[in-house]
C-alpha cells in the first residue's frame, strides 16, 4: 500500500503592504501628525480668528473719525501670520514627500533590505509597486483633506478681510485645490527615482527636493498660459475688479492694454495644471519601474 504523503505547505505570500507600514512606522505616525497639527491650525483660522479679523476690518472701515477710531489690529495681523504659517506648511507636503521617498528607497537600496526582500517571495516589480502605491494612497488622502481645510479657511476671510490674499496667489493657489495633491504624488515618484538611480539615503533625498522643486518651479511658469486669457485696454483694464489676474501689461498706440484672468478661470487652471503634473507623475512613475528594471534585470511581476 502506497503511503500517501500531504502536499507541501505553499510558502507564504509576503504580507508586503503590512511590511512597509511596520518598516515606516516612525514617518506614518509624524505624517498623520503633521496632518492633524495643520488641520487644527485651519480649523481655527476658518473661525475665530476669521471671525476676529472680520470684526476689526469691520470696525476699521466704519471709522470717521481718526481721532476716536478704534479696532483690534491685533486680530488683523494674528489672522494675517497665522494664515502664512499654515498656508507654507501645507505647500510643504510635496517637498516633505519628495525628501521622504528620495531617503527611503535610498536607504532600502543601501543597506540592502531591497535586495533580501527580492530573494523572499516578492519579485523587484511588486516590491516597487506596493511602495509607490501605499505611500500615494496616504499622501493623496492626508493631503487632500488639508487643501480642503484650507480652502474653507480662505473662503473665510475672501471679501471679509481687506488683506486677505487672492485667489492667484502663488501659494493660495496650490492649497486651495487639487493641484497641491497631484504636486505631493509627483515628489513622491521623483523622490521615488532618485533613490533607485543614486541608491544613497542622502543624495537621493537631496536630488529628490531638487527634482520636485524644478517640476514645481516649470509648472508655476506656464501657469499663466495653461488657459486662454482676456483683454482689457483703456480705462476699462484699470477697472478690472482686485480678483483679476493680470499677467501681462503694455500700451498699443499710446493705450494701455493687460491680459489677465478672471475669478471664474480658477477651476480651468487648477483643473489643467492638475492634469499636467499627473502626466509628469506618470512619466516618473514610469522611470522608476525602468530604473528598477536597469538595476535588476527583472520586469515580470
Amino acid at each position: 500500500m502506497t503511503a500517501l504523503t500531504a502536499p507541501a505547505p505553499a510558502a507564504p505570500r509576503a504580507h508586503l503592504t503590512r511590511w512597509l507600514l511596520r518598516l515606516h512606522r516612525p514617518a506614518l505616525y509624524v505624517w498623520a501628525g503633521l496632518v492633524l497639527v495643520a488641520a487644527v491650525l485651519l480649523l481655527l483660522l476658518r473661525g475665530p480668528l476669521a471671525d476676529a479679523a472680520a470684526d476689526a476690518w469691520r470696525q476699521y472701515d466704519s471709522c470717521t473719525d481718526w481721532r476716536r477710531c478704534t479696532y483690534d489690529q491685533d486680530a488683523i495681523l494674528r489672522y494675517k501670520d497665522w494664515y502664512n504659517y499654515a498656508t507654507l506648511a501645507v505647500a510643504a507636503v510635496p517637498l516633505l514627500t519628495a525628501a521622504w521617498a528620495g531617503g527611503a528607497f535610498g536607504r532600502e537600496l543601501e543597506s540592502g533590505t531591497a535586495r533580501l526582500a527580492w530573494t523572499q517571495s516578492s519579485t523587484p516589480v511588486r516590491w516597487l509597486a506596493v511602495r509607490l502605491a501605499v505611500p500615494a494612497a496616504a499622501v493623496a488622502a492626508g493631503t487632500g483633506l488639508l487643501v480642503w481645510l484650507h480652502r474653507l479657511a480662505w473662503d473665510a476671510g475672501n471679501g471679509r478681510i481687506d488683506t486677505a490674499k487672492q485667489w492667484y496667489d502663488a501659494w493660495t493657489f496650490h492649497t486651495n485645490g487639487p493641484t497641491l495633491v497631484a504636486l505631493a504624488l509627483c515628489g513622491l515618484a521623483a523622490g521615488a527615482l532618485t533613490g533607485l538611480l543614486s541608491r544613497r539615503t542622502l543624495p537621493a533625498l537631496g536630488l529628490g527636493l531638487l527634482l520636485t522643486g524644478v517640476v514645481w518651479a516649470a509648472v508655476q511658469l506656464l501657469l499663466p498660459r495653461l488657459w486662454p486669457t482676456r483683454a482689457s485696454s483703456g480705462q476699462a483694464f484699470f477697472a478690472l475688479p482686485n480678483s483679476s489676474w493680470t499677467v501681462r501689461t503694455g500700451k498699443h498706440a499710446g493705450v494701455p492694454y493687460g491680459d489677465y484672468h478672471p475669478a471664474a478661470h480658477y477651476w480651468p487652471l487648477q483643473l489643467t495644471t492638475t492634469v499636467l503634473l499627473l502626466a509628469v507623475t506618470a512619466l516618473l512613475t514610469l522611470g522608476c519601474f525602468l530604473a528598477l528594471r536597469r538595476l535588476t534585470g527583472k520586469t515580470t511581476a
